[in-house]
C-alpha cells in the first residue's frame, strides 16, 4: 500500500499551484487515476507514475524550505531543539543537518547571473520533459537556445548504451533529475582551491600540537614565529577549526577535535553580543538605574529573584528573596520555565504580598523574564536587570539558591516537587537563624516587619 488519498489530493492541489506559477501546461492525472474511487489508500499497481514523481518533488521542496528556515533560527541564536520545533522536524534531522556543516550556518547562495541554468529552470525542464515536449519546445518555453537544453539533458540524463543499441535511447532520453543536476553544476562551479593541509609538513606540525592540547590560535601564532619566511607553513586559527569541524575541508585526522578544550566535533553558534543593552528582553531597565535606597537594605520591599534548574534544564523553580530580611518564597512552575509560565507564576506569588512590600525586583538577564512589563503593570513592582555575568549583584538570592540545593540537588527533576513541598521547604529555610540578621530567623524578621514596622531588622552586610 502507498500514500493515503488525502496526500494525493494535496499533491494535485500543489500541482495546480506549480503550473500556474510557472506557466506550464501539463496533463495532470485526475484523482480517479491516482486513487481509485472508494479506496482509502492506493495500491502500487494502480499508482500513477507521474503522481509518484510529483509527490517526491513536493517532499523535496518542502524539506529544502524547512532546512532553510532551520538555519535562519540557528543564526538567530535558537537552540537545536527550538529550531527543530520551529520548523517541525525531528531533533535527529536537525542534528544531521548541523553535523553536515560542522555547526556552521551555510552561506547564502549568490544570486544567479542568468548565464547558467537555475534550479527553477531545471525544474521547469523536468516538468516539460515529463509532459512529453521535445528539446526545441522546451527551449522556447525557457527562452534558451535548443543546444543549451539538449546539452543539459545529455549531461544529466540517466546513463545508457550507445545510440542505436540496447533500448535505442540515447543519454538524456530517459528520466531527468533536476536536483541532482543543480548539485552537480554547483560542485563543478566551485573554485579549485586546494587545502592548506595538503602540505605534509604543515599537517604534521598542526596535528602534533593539537595532540598536546594546544589551541588553534596558539598553533597559528607558533607557526608564524617559527616559519616567518615560509608562506606555506602559515595557517589561520579558523582554517584549523574548519578542518576539524567540516568533513572533507582538510586533511587532519578525524579524531583531533577531542583535543580541543570543548571536545566538540560540531561548532555551536555563538550568541550575538552586539544587540545593545536590551538583548532579547524588550524595554529592559538595568540595575544601574535602580534607586539608591535598595543598596543599603534599609528600606524593605526590595526583592531578588532567579530560577534554579533541574536535570537537562527541563524543570525549574523560581526563587524570591527579600533583601532586608532574607525571607524566601518559592514559586512552582509546573508548566515549564518559559516567559509566559514564569510571568504567571510570579504574578500569583507577588500578589500575596502587601503593597508596601512590592517595591522592586532584581533579576538576571534570563529570557524567562521577557514578560516583565506585564508583571510591573499588574503588581506595580519595578523590575531591574543585572549586568551580564554579574551574579554578585543579587548576592542574597545566589546564596539562598545554594542553600536550596540541599533540598533540590542538581541533576534531579524539580517537577516532582508539589507546591505543598515547596511551601514546606521555604518555611524550613526561613526558620534557620542567620548571622547577618543578628541570629534571628528570616521568618521572625518578616514578622517584625509586618507587625512592628517601627523596629525592623536590618542586615549587617550589604
Amino acid at each position: 500500500m502507498c500514500r493515503p488519498q488525502y496526500l494525493a489530493e494535496a499533491a494535485l492541489d500543489w500541482l495546480d499551484e506549480w503550473a500556474a506559477t510557472h506557466d506550464v501546461m501539463v496533463p495532470w492525472p485526475t484523482l480517479g487515476e491516482v486513487v481509485p474511487e472508494g479506496e482509502g489508500e492506493l495500491n502500487r499497481s494502480l499508482q500513477h507514475p507521474f503522481c509518484c514523481e510529483v509527490l517526491s518533488m513536493w517532499a523535496k521542496l518542502e524539506l529544502i524550505d524547512k532546512r532553510a528556515q532551520f538555519w535562519v533560527s540557528i543564526a538567530g541564536g535558537s537552540t537545536l531543539q527550538a529550531a527543530c520545533d520551529a520548523v517541525g522536524v525531528d531533533r535527529r534531522t536537525g542534528r544531521r543537518w548541523r553535523r553536515a556543516t560542522g555547526g556552521q550556518v551555510p552561506r547564502k547562495s549568490p544570486e544567479p547571473s542568468g548565464r547558467y541554468l537555475s534550479l527553477e529552470e531545471r525544474l521547469k525542464i523536468a516538468d516539460l520533459r515529463l509532459s512529453g515536449l521535445g528539446v526545441r519546445a522546451i527551449a522556447v518555453q525557457l527562452a534558451r537556445a535548443p543546444s543549451t537544453v539538449g546539452r543539459e539533458l545529455r549531461r544529466n540524463g540517466p546513463p545508457s548504451g550507445p545510440r542505436g543499441q540496447g533500448t535505442g535511447q540515447g543519454r538524456g532520453q530517459g528520466k531527468y533529475a533536476p536536483y541532482a543536476a543543480q548539485k552537480r553544476a554547483e560542485l563543478s562551479g566551485r573554485r579549485p582551491k586546494t587545502s592548506k593541509f595538503e602540505d605534509a609538513d604543515l599537517a604534521s606540525v598542526v596535528q602534533t600540537k593539537l595532540c598536546v592540547k594546544w589551541s588553534p590560535e596558539q598553533i597559528s601564532d607558533h607557526l608564524a614565529r617559527t616559519f616567518p619566511d615560509r608562506a606555506e607553513m602559515r595557517v589561520s586559527p579558523e582554517t584549523i577549526y574548519q578542518a576539524l569541524y567540516v568533513q572533507g575541508r582538510g586533511h587532519l585526522r578525524t579524531d583531533l577535535h577531542q583535543h580541543l578544550r570543548t571536545g566538540r566535533a560540531v561548532r555551536r553558534p555563538r550568541r550575538s553580543t552586539a544587540k545593545g543593552p536590551s538583548g532579547k528582553i524588550p524595554d529592559m531597565v538595568l540595575i544601574s538605574q535602580r534607586p539608591a535606597e535598595v543598596a543599603d537594605r534599609a528600606v524593605p520591599g526590595h526583592w531578588e529573584g532567579d530560577l534554579i534548574l533541574g536535570s537537562n534544564c527541563r524543570s525549574a523553580i523560581a526563587t524570591l528573596v527579600e533583601r532586608q530580611t532574607r525571607f524566601t518564597m518559592l514559586v512552582p512552575l509546573p508548566q515549564g520555565h518559559g516567559a509566559i509560565a514564569v510571568r504567571d507564576g510570579l504574578l500569583s506569588t507577588i500578589k500575596t504580598l502587601p503593597e508596601h512590600l512590592r517595591k522592586t525586583l532584581t533579576w538576571d538577564q534570563g529570557t524567562e523574564l521577557a514578560q516583565h512589563c506585564q508583571i510591573t503593570l499588574a503588581t506595580n513592582m519595578a523590575i531591574y536587570f543585572c549586568d551580564p555575568h554579574s551574579p554578585w549583584q543579587r548576592g542574597s538570592n545566589e546564596n539562598t539558591n545554594g542553600l536550596l540545593r540541599q533540598y533540590f540537588p542538581k541533576g534531579t527533576d524539580l517537577s516532582l516537587h508539589s507546591p505543598a513541598r515547596l511551601v514546606e521547604v521555604a518555611a524550613e529555610l526561613n526558620d534557620r537563624p542567620r548571622k547577618t540578621l543578628g541570629g534571628i530567623t528570616p521568618a521572625h524578621a518578616m514578622q517584625r516587619l509586618l507587625f512592628d514596622p517601627e523596629s525592623p531588622v536590618v542586615a549587617t552586610t550589604a
